[in-house]
C-alpha cells in the first residue's frame, strides 16, 4: 500500500494545456435567435396577478381585442418547397424560408452542411469576408482540442508506465527506452526495429526505401523553384531517412517559418480593402433538405408550407402529397392500390407527429442507429436526451386471422435480443436513453376503399381520420451497468 502511494505521488500530474488559455469566441445569443419553437406567432393573454386588480382588466381588454380582430399566427407568405423524388426529400431554396424553418423549430438540414445550413458563412469566412466561427467550425475545433488532449494524456500515461518498467528492470536503459529486441536466432540485438529488419538482408524493402527517398527528393525539387528563397524566405527543406528516432519515424516535410504565404493571409488582406464584400460576390449554392415527415408536418400539422411540383409548379394538396409520400416510401415505388396500413412513411410520420405535438424537437437519428433523436429545445442548446426506435405492433386480431397474415406480421414485427442489446449499448455509450415506440397497426380502412384518381392519389381521403386509428406505446430502456447502476 505504501509503495503504491509513493508511486502515485511521484507520477507526473497533468498540467493544464494551452487550450484552456485560449480566448473563447463570442457565442451567439441562441435564446434570441431560437426564441420561437415553431414557425408560428402565438398571441397569449397577459398573466393574472392576484394582488393587482388591474391585471384582470388587461386580460379582458386583450381578449376582446383578439375576438374582434383576430391576429394571424401564420407568416404573410407561406414557405415553398419543391419535391425531389431522386433524393426523397423536399428542397427549400429561398434564403428567408431556410433561416425561418431552421431558427424556428430546427427543421431540415443544409445540403452542404452537417446540420445547420451554414455553407455561405463558411465560404465568406474562408475568404476573409466574415468574422467569427460557424457551428461546424466550432464543432471541428472542439474535436481537434479533444484529440490533442487525449494524445497528451496517452503520452503522460505511457511515460508513467515506462518509468515503472525501468524501476522493475523490464526495460534496458541501453536501448533508450525501447524493449530488448531479439533477432531470428533468439540472440539479443541492438538498434531500432527498422535497422534490425534491414540487417537480415531484405533487399526488396531496402530498394523500396531507396526509391521512396528518390521520389521525395524529386517532388521537393519540383515544388520549390530556383528562386524559392525570394518567394518563401526562411523555408527549410528537411529530408530524413525513414528510420526510427526515439521510436518515432520521421517523414520528409517542409517547415515554413516567418513570412509564409497562405490563402488565409491573402484573404485577410483582401478583406481589409474597401468594398471587399461588394467586390467578391458569392452565390449561395446550398438549399435546405426536408424529410418527408418534416415536410408533411409543416403542411398538414402547421399549415405553413406549400409543396410545389418542380416540373409543373402545381401545388400539392394534403391528400395527394400524403399518397405520394406513402408510395415512394417503398423501393421501387408502389401504386396506390398496393398501399398498406403499415407503410414506412405512415408509421414514421405517426411517431414524428406524436413527439412534435408533445413539444420535443425531433431530428433524424441514423448517426446513432435509431430512427429519431429527441431534443428538449434544440441541437444548439443541449445534446439529445432520447433515441427513438420505431417498432410496428400487429396486436389487432385482424393480423392473426389467417396464416398468411400471421406470417407477414411476424416477419415485420420480429426483433431479436441481439439487436436490442446492440442498439441499447450504443445509446448508453453516447449517454442517451432508448425509447421503443410501439405503433399499433390497425386493419385496412378507408384509405384502401376510396378510389384513386388518374394520378394515383386519393383526393377524398381524410388524413385526420387515418391518423386517429393509430396508437403509440412508449417503453424506455436503460442499460444496466454494474459499476454505475448498482446501489
Amino acid at each position: 500500500m505504501t509503495s503504491q502511494a509513493a508511486n502515485n505521488a511521484t507520477a507526473p500530474r497533468a498540467q493544464p494545456t494551452e487550450r484552456h488559455n485560449l480566448p473563447r469566441a463570442t457565442r451567439p445569443n441562441y435564446n434570441q435567435i431560437h426564441a420561437l419553437p415553431m414557425p408560428l406567432c402565438t398571441h397569449p393573454l397577459p398573466p393574472l396577478i392576484p394582488h393587482n386588480p388591474l391585471s384582470l382588466l388587461q386580460i379582458v381588454y386583450t381578449y376582446l381585442a383578439q375576438v374582434l380582430r383576430t391576429p394571424c399566427s401564420h407568416p404573410p407568405v407561406l414557405y415553398t418547397g419543391y419535391v425531389s423524388l431522386e433524393t426523397l426529400s423536399i428542397h427549400v431554396t429561398d434564403p428567408r424560408s431556410i433561416r425561418a424553418l431552421w431558427e424556428m423549430g430546427f427543421f431540415g438540414k443544409g445540403s452542404l452542411s452537417r446540420s445547420e445550413p451554414s455553407w455561405l458563412d463558411r465560404e465568406k469566412r474562408r475568404l476573409g469576408l466574415l468574422a467569427g466561427e460557424t457551428s461546424e467550425e466550432v464543432t471541428r475545433r472542439r474535436r481537434e482540442e479533444r484529440k490533442e488532449f487525449k494524445k497528451e494524456r496517452a503520452r503522460r500515461e505511457r511515460e508513467v508506465i515506462e518509468q515503472k518498467l525501468r524501476q522493475e528492470g523490464k526495460i534496458d536503459l541501453i536501448t533508450g527506452g525501447l524493449p530488448v529486441v531479439h533477432d531470428f536466432n533468439g540472440i539479443a540485438a541492438d538498434g531500432p526495429p527498422a535497422q534490425l529488419f534491414y540487417k537480415h538482408g531484405n533487399t526488396e524493402d531496402e530498394n523500396r526505401h531507396d526509391d521512396l527517398m528518390e521520389d521525395v527528393s524529386s517532388v521537393s525539387a519540383e515544388v520549390l523553384p530556383d528562386d524559392s528563397s525570394s518567394l518563401l524566405p526562411q523555408i527549410e527543406v528537411v529530408n530524413q531517412s525513414l528510420n526510427f528516432i526515439n521510436s518515432k519515424p520521421v517523414a520528409p516535410f517542409i517547415q515554413p517559418k516567418e513570412g509564409r504565404i497562405s490563402l488565409t493571409n491573402i484573404a485577410g488582406a483582401a478583406a481589409m480593402m474597401p468594398d471587399a464584400a461588394e467586390a467578391i460576390k458569392i452565390s449561395n449554392q446550398e438549399h435546405l433538405q426536408l424529410t418527408f415527415e418534416e415536410a408533411f408536418f409543416l403542411l398538414y400539422g402547421l399549415g405553413v408550407l406549400d409543396v410545389v411540383h418542380q416540373g409543373t409548379n402545381a401545388i400539392f394538396t394534403t391528400a395527394s402529397l400524403f399518397s405520394l409520400f406513402r408510395r415512394h416510401s417503398y423501393f421501387p415505388p408502389r401504386p396506390s392500390l398496393d398501399l398498406r396500413p403499415d407503410d414506412p412513411f405512415l408509421i414514421s410520420y405517426v411517431v414524428y407527429h406524436h413527439f412534435r405535438s408533445l413539444g420535443w424537437v425531433v431530428r433524424p437519428g441514423v448517426k446513432f442507429a435509431v430512427d429519431y433523436l429527441l431534443y428538449n429545445r434544440g441541437p444548439v442548446f443541449s445534446h439529445a436526451e432520447f433515441g427513438v426506435m420505431i417498432i410496428p405492433s400487429y396486436s389487432h386480431s385482424y393480423w392473426t386471422a389467417t396464416p398468411t397474415r400471421k406470417k407477414d406480421a411476424q416477419r415485420n414485427d420480429g426483433k431479436s435480443w441481439w439487436w436490442l442489446h446492440c442498439v441499447n449499448r450504443v445509446q448508453s455509450q453516447v449517454r442517451k436513453s432508448l425509447v421503443l415506440a410501439y405503433v399499433d397497426i390497425p386493419p385496412p380502412g378507408d384509405e384502401t376503399t376510396i378510389p384513386a384518381s388518374a394520378e394515383g392519389t386519393h383526393e377524398g381521403l381524410d388524413v385526420g381520420q387515418v391518423l386517429k386509428r393509430y396508437k403509440i406505446r412508449e417503453v424506455t430502456l436503460k442499460r444496466w451497468v454494474p459499476n454505475r447502476s448498482r446501489d
